[in-house]
């Protein structure tokens, strides 16, 4: 303890952070002289002075060709190396976060989760994406009756420059959630983010950069002022803000953003609101979990966060408790140096930010009262009261919510959240929309009837939203936290924009577009099969192949077997399956098929009995089975055969407990009859052997079993 008050109290060193565009670093010995949140020292240097934004702009065009030769694969194998590599160096920043306010816990969310969300996009890419530099999306939609004539829809990087301006709250995490995406669609990034944080995104960056995991040009830093830079964005660039809704709106209505129709992503703070349903009370166990998820978006990052629980919509017979179990939660806080194991709160980023937080309470009380807060200054674990940017939690009552604006209108970006009492749902609903748009909010009950109210309530006004109740308390992430797989961004207020969303986010940097060909180009442009276009046979059956020697159209047309009156008997007492459409003769007559019918899944299984090559061999398993459609009926005496061709080809990453390589060939089944009708089909998913290549770790052990292994 003793050690970590000396070390921080001692000066900091001055950071120079550069800014890196065109290739090079480029750093100014003047400029502006930012202050660490806490004691209020100089901390770093920043400028942008010199920073040539049209060059930088062009640079991240031409070098971003050899970003879109790379696959989804290629691209998310070299992020997961990146995730890897800035996790073993996220003690040095850890270091520099505590000189932005937070505490560790608060910095555990922004640096290991931003270096998380580069590892959950690997994964999802890897999993969801071809290992192809195009995205095929949707299927194929026929547009001629004879087959001949087809399209469907492609995915392609943008080519242009993704420009990511991020605010100060999560120098890392904002960073690298919105690179994530764009560096898996194959679009190189150009990162400018907010000043007072800035020298934390900078020691990212510089690992990113001497760590050679990325091709260059993927990534370039702006630290200081933006300058012209959004003057000389084009058509193939795109831009994505974090940070107000009014600096958003100004952004977004740019001349030249408008001139080029550049698209315009706006992630902004927004006044979220948690809802405590009419039907919990003291005694259960939501009642807690209410206020301690307030309290906890009260301190977490000291309240600046653009989730944060602004408005605490409660009923109001339920004021009291909750004010006084809000009191009892924050006034175990404590307030101080960050660097303290003993402190649970730090500071905001800078002394101007405390006080813009301060003129917005200010406001908020013409018609709000403070309950919580607002008064003496608590204890003070370290830092400088006015020369650090400490603000004690505060909490505040509006009486006649329904009526007032404040609440509603201004957010104060800090530790700061209103309580807005209620009677019914529907005014619960309506409070909670008054905020005009949400990132995120949250609905603490455990009554499903209320709990679905609510939701489709708020829906339509929100990005996101969490009903939180006992049975997913345990697993929950909490009211605001973002998570990769999900969306983040919300409508209104919130900037109508999206980020994250999974594969959605990748999807956001690409360009759609529609080919329409015959099938057999479409297949080849692709690389899937399409249906009615040319294949290929040969007298090697295709389950003979490895993964390599296996090419999308490789085809195989088994022989044929008429089905009979014992197929269906033996396969309703095999299974237990005696529907009568199978087995009753009278019922059967009488049902829409006007005759008994094979049971579908013997038409399958009968199927796979023609398709199989029994002998060991390259493939080791079925590895599932998808989009299965019956189409018409087999009856006794139909006789059907099955055609299977190679759909497309996925190859899997070698795990360290696997044996061999794979990859998973999709092959399309058809089953048709004796009239050439098709009668079902199916796509079969095999796991299959393949030939070590350049991105499988090296064999384990030495000597020769290696080398052969």
């Amino acid at each position: 303890m003793t050690t970590q008050i000396q070390a921080q109290a001692q000066a900091p060193t001055i950071l120079r952070p550069a800014s890196y565009v065109s290739g090079q670093w480029h750093a100014n010995a003047d400029g502006q002289t930012l202050v660490d949140a806490v004691y209020g020292r100089p901390v770093a240097v920043i400028s942008s002075e010199g920073v040539d934004f049209a060059q930088a702009l062009e640079y991240g065009r031409q070098k971003g060709a050899a970003l879109r030769k790379m696959t989804f694969h290629t691209r998310a194998r070299a992020l997961k190396a990146l995730g890897l590599y800035l996790m073993e160096r996220k003690e040095e920043y850890y270091a520099l976060n505590l000189l932005t306010g937070a505490t560790r816990r608060d910095g555990w969310v922004d640096i290991e989760g931003g270096i998380g969300t580069l590892l959950s996009y690997s994964s999802m890419a890897r999993r969801e994406l071809p290992d192809e530099r195009f995205l095929p999306e949707g299927k194929v939609e026929t547009l001629g009756k004879a087959g001949t004539f087809v399209a469907r829809h492609l995915l392609v990087p943008r080519e242009g420059v993704a420009v990511q301006i991020n605010a100060f709250n999560f120098p890392v995490w904002g960073m690298l959630e919105k690179l994530a995406p764009a560096f898996i669609a194959g679009m190189p990034s150009l990162v400018k983010p907010a000043p007072q944080t800035a020298y934390l995104t900078e020691r990212v960056v510089r690992d990113i950069i001497e760590s050679g995991l990325l091709p260059e040009g993927a990534l370039q830093l702006v630290i200081g002022e933006p300058g012209d830079l959004l003057d000389h964005v084009r058509e193939q660039d795109l831009v994505a803000f974090t940070g107000s809704a009014a600096t958003a709106a100004k952004l977004k209505v740019h001349p030249n953003i408008i001139a080029h129709s550049v698209p315009f992503n706006a992630e902004a703070d927004s006044l979220n609101a948690s809802v405590l349903g009419l039907t919990v009370t003291p005694d259960s166990p939501e009642f807690m979990l209410y206020v301690k998820e307030v309290a906890r978006e009260i301190t977490g990052k000291a309240g600046q966060k653009c989730t944060a629980i602004r408005r605490a919509i409660v009923p109001s017979g339920m004021v009291e408790a909750v004010t006084e179990a809000l009191r009892k939660e924050l006034g175990k806080v404590t307030l101080g140096d960050p660097a303290r194991d003993d402190v649970r709160m730090g500071a905001l980023v800078s002394v101007e930010q405390r006080e813009r937080v301060r003129q917005t309470l200010a406001e908020l009380g013409k018609e709000a009262r403070v309950v919580i807060g607002g008064g003496a200054e608590g204890e003070l674990l370290g830092g400088d009261r006015e020369k650090g940017a400490f603000l004690d939690p505060t909490v505040l009552l509006c009486d006649s919510p329904l009526t007032a604006t404040g609440p509603h209108e201004l957010e104060a970006f800090g530790p700061v959240a209103t309580l807005l009492p209620y009677d019914s749902l529907d005014d619960a609903v309506q409070l909670a929309r008054m905020g005009r748009g949400s990132l995120a909010g949250s609905v603490i009950t455990h009554d499903r009837a209320e709990a679905t109210e609510l939701v489709l309530g708020l829906a339509s006004t929100h990005g996101r939203l969490l009903v939180l109740n006992r049975d997913d308390a345990k697993e929950s992430t909490g009211h605001g936290s973002p998570l990769p797989q999900l969306l983040h961004g919300g409508p209104g207020r919130a900037g109508g924009g999206a980020e994250l969303g999974g594969i959605a986010g990748v999807k956001h940097h690409m360009n759609r577009v529609a080919v329409q060909a015959d099938p057999t180009t479409l297949a080849a442009i692709t690389r899937e099969y399409v249906p009615g276009g040319e294949v290929r046979e040969d007298v090697i059956h295709p389950f003979r192949k490895s993964f390599d020697e296996i090419g999308v159209g490789d085809s195989l047309l088994t022989h044929r077997r008429t089905v009979t009156e014992a197929d269906i008997v033996n396969f309703a007492g095999l299974t237990g399956d005696h529907f009568y459409a199978h087995v009753d003769e009278i019922g059967a007559k009488e049902g829409i098929f006007g005759k008994r019918v094979a049971h579908g899944y013997f038409l399958i299984s009968a199927a796979a009995g023609m398709f199989v090559s029994p002998a060991p061999g390259p493939v080791l398993a079925n590895y599932g089975l998808e989009n299965l459609r019956f189409v018409e009926p087999v009856g006794i005496g139909d006789t059907i055969r099955t055609r299977l061709t190679c759909k497309r080809k996925i190859r899997k990453d070698l795990r360290p407990d696997d044996k061999q390589p794979t990859g998973v060939v999709e092959w399309r089944a058809e089953i048709t009859n004796q009239n050439d009708e098709l009668v079902a089909t199916y796509d079969i998913l095999t796991l299959v052997v393949r030939a070590r290549d350049d991105f499988d770790p090296p064999a384990q052990g030495g000597g020769e079993g290696a080398a052969q292994a």
